[in-house]
């Protein structure tokens, strides 16, 4: 057993009866390596308090999980001699910020959680206290050691700084290792929490963390084998928001789908979590874009600077997606060429040559990476656009949405309307130098549909997203066509008819989408 040091941090834990606070907290996944740079790091602050302690922890639901369907997780934390029942509800988790109200009562032993020490309100609606609690059992137990130091900021904040490594088992057998770094402000200015973080992610090897320990231990008790990727929804806005509150929801869906899928590609190397992470990218830009008439580009510069750049280390992937594509069942795709096989050769050479899943954890976990989630979850918790708006531009980020969404929507059509609306098919190069506009118009599209019909919002938006799909497809045979000419005649020639009749086709095909969408009733016209 470590050495146990009393830390008066945590004098709020021998409280008796129950209390409840809402914490607000950064938390890191780190690389075991790196505990002894972060211990260089914090002596360069002023440490108020440190310590260390060993702490085990049990967690507890029913055998329907009846706690984790209503996002509440229940533990009781032994140190030294004393057992303290904790209970935590539905919070707020935006790009690693935690905030999630907790309620915490001591307990004479750890045989079971007491049900009857949580507010009522705290419990799922309508739940019989006294069924619940005779059908709680153990789930799964968390073992770390903690190491705390209690900083001191330039500012006067105070920030508790934890260090914990251990692992998370269950009594099956499952095992998974624990090595994070939470940061939990204890008093003063939100701003010093994030300076504490950008400072440590300087090392690199860190990333923002949404799964928390439950999570994960949830996980091995019910033999869950990861989340899976899924493609990005509308966001929930709804018309009794604001132009602010509407912009706000839309940056967090984006967050919010970006570390999900950033979680799914550490997990599983599955490149559509990838896919995703840029799709959420390009949310959050088109986000500012849409909403850059009330919110001064200047407020959000060095952000929108930093999200061009990842986009550019991004800017492969459409090219890796589509050589995945065409080699996979073993070159299906090229069956009907009589080169298919050097062709597929040359493919994967290329694709060799693109980053691997090594290369783009190093980006996730990179400095650059972590700074600019980092930034970006600090803008949004702390509004920093609000010190650049003037009282006009406030007045209109506090008026309804509504009619926001129906002027932003018609001028994303007409754009669209100008480009599209001809005689003439639009050509191979054509389609793809107006890909981004249609992305741009989609995203609109994504931000706002939610505010009205969606039978007629879905009708409308098919058959731009098959023409937006034509394009990907169009982009899926360009790895091919950069190839040919290291072929000979015969096979170049061959090659040349295959591109120019699915190319044919294709077109043809997005040239009916968008013409049965040109003639469609817009969704956000009465």
């Amino acid at each position: 057993m470590p050495l146990i040091v009393n830390l008066p941090i945590l004098d709020w834990l021998l409280l008796t009866g129950t209390h409840m606070e809402t914490e607000i907290e950064l938390k890191f996944f780190v690389s075991p390596h790196i505990s002894l740079q972060i211990r260089d790091k914090i002596a360069e602050y002023k440490v108020l308090q440190q310590g260390q302690r060993f702490l085990n922890n049990t967690y507890y639901d029913t055998p329907d999980l009846q706690l984790r369907m209503n996002d509440i997780g229940l533990r009781v934390r032994r140190y030294d001699d004393v057992f303290v029942q904790t209970m935590k509800t539905a919070g707020r988790v935006v790009a690693g910020l935690h905030q999630r109200p907790e309620y915490n009562a001591e307990l004479e032993n750890a045989t079971t959680p007491d049900l009857h020490l949580v507010p009522h309100e705290a419990l799922p609606e309508g739940v019989d206290i006294d069924t619940l609690q005779a059908q709680l059992k153990p789930l799964f137990a968390t073992d770390f050691e903690r190491q705390q130091w209690l900083i001191a900021m330039a500012d006067g904040s105070q920030i508790e700084l934890a260090l914990d490594q251990g692992n998370v088992t269950t009594d099956e057998g499952g095992e998974d290792v624990i090595s994070e770094v939470e940061l939990e402000l204890k008093s003063g200015q939100t701003d010093a929490l994030f300076t504490l973080a950008r400072d440590l992610a300087e090392f690199g090897g860190v990333r923002l963390g949404n799964l928390s320990k439950a999570a994960r231990g949830y996980r091995l008790a019910t033999g869950y084998d990861g989340d899976k990727p899924f493609p990005l929804k509308k966001v929930p806005v709804n018309t009794d928001m604001s132009v602010e509150q509407a912009f706000v929801c839309a940056i967090e869906h984006a967050l919010s789908h970006w570390q999900y899928h950033e979680q799914v590609y550490f997990e599983s190397g599955d490149a559509t979590a990838l896919y995703e992470i840029s799709l959420s990218v390009a949310l959050v830009r088109q986000a500012m874009t849409l909403y850059g008439g009330m919110i001064p580009r200047r407020a959000s510069a060095l952000l929108r600077q930093e999200l061009q750049w990842l986009e550019g280390e991004l800017d492969w992937l459409p090219e890796a997606r589509a050589i995945a594509q065409l080699v996979e069942d073993k070159g299906y795709y090229l069956r009907k060429l009589n080169a298919k096989k050097p062709l597929r050769k040359a493919l994967e050479a290329r694709d060799e040559a693109l980053p691997d899943m090594a290369d783009v954890q190093e980006l996730l976990e990179s400095p650059r990476y972590c700074k600019l989630l980092l930034d970006l979850s600090r803008w949004m918790l702390t509004r920093g656009w609000q010190p650049f708006l003037d009282e006009k531009s406030q007045a209109k980020l506090a008026a309804p949405v509504l009619k926001f969404a129906v002027r932003q929507l018609d001028t994303s059509w007409e754009e669209l309307r100008a480009v599209f609306n001809r005689d003439e098919p639009l050509s191979r190069q054509e389609y793809f130098d107006q890909h981004p506009k249609l992305m741009r118009n989609l995203l609109t599209g994504v931000c706002l549909a939610n505010l009205f019909d969606q039978e007629r919002c879905n009708a409308f938006r098919l058959p731009w997203l098959d023409v937006f799909q034509g394009i990907d497809d169009l982009q899926l045979l360009e790895p091919v066509r950069k190839l040919k000419k290291e072929f000979e005649d015969e096979d170049k020639s061959q090659i040349k008819k295959w591109l120019a009749r699915k190319e044919e086709s294709l077109i043809h095909a997005m040239t009916q989408s968008q013409m049965a969408g040109l003639e469609l009733e817009p969704y956000w016209i009465d």
